[in-house]
């Protein structure tokens, strides 16, 4: 049948754009699933549906101890190359000096004046830290950051893919499909937060998926798992439930986001999170 005899142009255009709308769901809900398949050791369980939920993740920087856990843990559950340099998450360790000019006022307040700041990040913090080269005299401030894929909503990496391999899932989550993937490494170059790599086995892009096989299972994704300090909250934004720890976690805390002038509207949010940080 043609849905399109006898219709004006503005009714033509309308009709297709629900067809496109929906082609693309359908495309989407299968590609969330053919990558899953392709790209994890563990599929969704049959019957899982990716538009159920909105899985998301919490960092309370306060909480982070820099003991390097969740990047083991990481490396050992998504079968990471040993190898220095290849992490899906890491820990950044921030040191703020003191600044030689000492205190300063503005708007009539005494405000602490900051001096250079130092970030290491040795093993991705696989072992924890060693204490810094910095003389404590010298440290205004230190704290520890994990860092991971941000989930962005208008993700960099899913517009440079040329092939389609990566993409962001109903659920939440972006993803690479292992089978489309080409190695080209557009995507690496393009994700302004450094969370992807080309794996020196597959020569496809890695990048963090929340542990997309343990989550659609009811698993916690083993970064989260394992921290002992409950720096990293994990939950599904769809689930109303009062026991639900992203949404107490939300209601009690002031949250940001890594770079968000960039307008890649990162869904990874920060709690306590420093300015120096980026």
């Amino acid at each position: 049948m043609n849905v399109f005899k006898n219709a004006t142009r503005r009714q033509a255009l309308s009709a297709l754009g629900r067809v496109a709308a929906g082609l693309a769901a359908l495309f989407t809900v299968k590609h969330v699933k053919a990558a899953v398949q392709g790209a994890v050791s563990t599929p969704a369980p049959k019957g899982y549906d990716p538009t159920a939920h909105q899985w998301q993740m919490a960092i309370d920087v306060e909480k982070c101890i820099g003991c390097g856990l969740c990047a083991e843990a990481c490396k050992k559950e998504n079968h990471v190359p040993k190898e220095p340099g290849y992490f899906r998450t890491w820990v950044e360790r921030y040191i703020i000096k003191k600044p030689k000019a000492g205190a300063m006022v503005m708007h009539g307040e005494v405000v602490m004046a900051r001096g250079e700041t130092v970030v290491d990040s040795p093993n991705g913090g696989i072992g924890g830290f060693s204490p810094s080269a910095v003389p404590k005299p010298e440290i205004l401030k230190s704290f520890f950051v994990p860092k991971l894929c941000n989930l962005c909503r208008h993700s960099p990496c899913d517009q440079a893919c040329p092939v389609g391999a990566t993409f962001r899932s109903p659920d939440g989550v972006v993803l690479v499909d292992w089978k489309y993937c080409i190695g080209c490494s557009f995507c690496v170059q393009a994700c302004p937060y450094g969370c992807r790599f080309i794996s020196p086995v597959t020569h496809t892009a890695e990048k963090c998926t929340l542990c997309y096989h343990r989550i659609t299972h009811g698993l916690k994704p083993a970064c989260v798992e394992i921290c002992p300090t409950g720096s990293r909250i994990f939950g599904d934004l769809k689930d109303l439930s009062p026991s639900n720890p992203l949404r107490k976690f939300y209601e009690n805390r002031k949250l940001q986001t890594l770079k968000p002038h960039l307008g890649t509207e990162p869904h990874v949010f920060y709690a306590g999170l420093d300015g120096e940080v980026r």
